[in-house]
């Protein structure tokens, strides 16, 4: 069921200068700054041969990401993820196993245009987990 590792979430204060230690320090490929209102965060992607890193900035003072970093001053990783090929099959396999979706339970567009849902940390060993339709 779970496919390719898509990306990992750093959640952040400040989306343009994390995104300029990317650029200058590891000469990596820095997409531009996009908001996306319906989750109420900011995001830079940092293109990797392999995978990418999304970074996160909260927009708005409701912003799930701003929760995090008044936990986290420094910031940190936020979550992992993963690419499944049905996200309704994933989904129901999960919740028959006893796994706990996160909103709704009904699949979100996320930053890449796809169907996103979010998993529990505590049912997958205190990591959040995002499963984007392959």
């Amino acid at each position: 069921m779970i496919g390719r590792l898509n990306h990992v979430a750093i959640a952040v204060k400040d989306i343009a200068a994390a995104a300029r230690v990317y650029r200058e320090t590891f000469g990596a490929d820095v997409t531009a700054a996009q908001a996306q209102p319906d989750h109420g965060v900011t995001t830079v992607f940092i293109n990797l041969p392999n995978t990418k890193i999304e970074l996160l900035e909260p927009l708005g003072a409701d912003s799930p990401i701003q929760g995090f970093l008044d936990k986290n001053p420094s910031g940190g990783i936020h979550h992992v993820c993963y690419e499944v090929d049905d996200i309704l099959a994933a989904r129901d396999r999960l919740v028959a196993a006893g796994a706990r979706v996160l909103g709704s339970g009904e699949p979100r567009i996320g930053a890449h245009g796809k169907p996103v849902l979010f998993l529990h940390p505590k049912d997958f060993c205190g990591t959040l987990v995002e499963l984007e339709q392959a």
